[in-house]
């Protein structure tokens, strides 16, 4: 079977589109479908089913993808690494996740590597932006905060954070105290502004749920798509806000936010790393992957 053939199939199933996989390997749209249709004339069945957005794998498809991919990304490592010289702690890892975590945590934590010659190119996304840009290829690990379904992503679980309930001290002062609070419950808080990532309002969502059983009334005032200017806008006074613990724990230090609630279980969300499966084969990736697993013992 030609490997040629081989490659430009794990792209297509990557992209979830034949135009998508031409412009990753530089070929035109006619040559990766004649590709296609000439591999799968070869196995005598199909592998892709078209749809308005793409294509879709079929069941043969994704089994033959899960066995081919892994050796596909070994043989590149290797050709671009030469077969000489061990140039693996020179590789470049690209790296992509949520800005603030990836900032404040990830980040910091391939420091080390870094000084050891690993280079780090480095991309934030949606959850659907990062498996998109990892099953194209763009990426070779992401963080996330959901697991990817299907047999092309692996998944290990990283970390949990914990959200808190926030407010400047005056909020908090008004409301009388987290023992007050926890006495006239949710009802209390549905006259303070809120301050969020997104007008679906999804951490304050989250956290009504597991704290009050509840979903929120209200809409934001502020909205914006970083959890550090989320935090800003509450130390100043803008309104409560639920942030991950790791984020505010300076600023509760300082006192210049404060928890409004202390529930017993505080709400926890889950991080991923999540790479190609097969990729942990390549020396560089399975480095930063491990070295990140071993830096979120301390998270």
């Amino acid at each position: 079977m030609d490997l040629a053939l081989l490659r430009t199939f794990v792209a297509v199933h990557r992209a979830g589109s034949f135009t998508r996989a031409a412009g990753l390997l530089g070929l035109s749209q006619p040559a990766v479908t004649g590709q296609i249709r000439t591999l799968e004339r070869q196995l005598g069945r199909p592998l892709f089913l078209r749809t308005a957005r793409g294509v879709v794998p079929t069941t043969v498809g994704d089994e033959l993808a899960h066995k081919a991919a892994p050796h596909l990304d070994a043989l590149v490592e290797i050709t671009e690494a030469g077969l000489d010289d061990d140039r693996s702690a020179l590789r470049t890892l690209h790296l992509a996740g949520p800005p603030e975590f990836t900032a404040l945590r990830a980040l910091p934590a391939l420091t080390t590597l870094v000084t050891q010659g690993l280079a780090v190119r480095c991309a934030f996304g949606s959850t659907e932006e990062l498996f998109e840009g990892l099953g194209a290829g763009h990426h070779d690990l992401v963080i996330t905060t959901a697991r990817p379904r299907g047999r092309l992503l692996t998944a290990t679980p990283l970390c949990d954070e914990e959200h808190v309930l926030v407010a400047a001290p005056r909020w908090a002062a008004r409301l009388g105290g987290p023992a007050v609070l926890q006495v006239k419950g949710v009802r209390a808080l549905e006259a303070l502004p809120v301050v969020e990532v997104h007008e679906s309002l999804p951490l304050v969502t989250r956290y009504w749920s597991a704290v009050f059983d509840t979903r929120p009334v209200t809409a934001g005032t502020i909205i914006a798509p970083d959890l550090r200017a989320v935090l800003a806008c509450v130390a100043e006074g803008a309104g409560l806000g639920v942030l991950p613990r790791y984020l505010c724990m300076d600023a509760l230090d300082a006192g210049e936010i404060v928890a409004l609630l202390n529930p017993p279980v505080p709400p926890l969300r889950t991080y991923f790393l999540v790479v190609r499966t097969g990729a942990l084969a390549l020396p560089h990736i399975a480095r930063a992957h491990d070295w990140l697993l071993r830096a979120a013992v301390d998270w």
